[in-house]
């Protein structure tokens, strides 16, 4: 087996968000002009999970996600709180007394070489409706996170996805 590590990296098509390419033999993605993602787990005071409905034309359907949203797509350099602070309001209608950075990962490594940055909205108060802008239309549920898993199945009985992201709320259940 060849290492691919020193193969030069060869870009295939590249679009405004997205950019293929290839490095040896590995196909990926990566995002366009450095822009990360950041991802925000939002809880309540009452214990309510802050969770967004979008649908997502790769997947064909209505996916259940944590609130996101891209860093530095309409200003260079955004930091990660500001962007968080930003797209948790515009989705879901909440505002953070504090954002607190968690770390950065990768949600699909061997296909994709985008990272985001996992952030925890603190002191939530409702400031508005949410529901993102008018291309996104958003649906926002405040779910009690001791059904959330309830929630979870419910959501895909009806047909709709669950992002990756949900695992870190649901992690304890499905070790336990």
């Amino acid at each position: 087996m060849s290492d691919d590590r020193d193969a030069p990296e060869q870009v295939h098509w590249e679009g405004k968000y997205i950019v293929a390419k290839t490095r040896g033999r590995w196909e990926y993605v990566s995002r366009a002009r450095g822009i990360r993602a950041a991802v925000i787990i939002a809880i309540d005071p009452e214990d309510h999970v802050i969770l967004v409905e979008q649908y997502r034309v790769p997947l064909g359907r209505a996916c259940i996600e944590l609130p996101a949203g891209l860093i530095g797509d309409e200003t260079e350099g955004e930091d990660p709180t500001e962007a968080a602070a930003r797209e948790l309001e515009e989705e879901t209608g909440y505002r953070a007394g504090r954002i607190e950075v968690l770390g950065e990962f990768h949600s699909s490594p061997g296909m994709v070489s985008e990272s985001f940055t996992l952030l925890r909205a603190h002191d939530l108060v409702q400031v508005g409706p949410g529901g993102g802008t008018e291309s996104e239309a958003i649906v926002v549920h405040r779910v009690p996170r001791a059904t959330l898993s309830t929630f979870i199945a419910e959501r895909r009985a009806k047909g709709d996805a669950m992002d990756v992201k949900l695992l870190l709320l649901l992690g304890p259940q499905l070790l336990g």
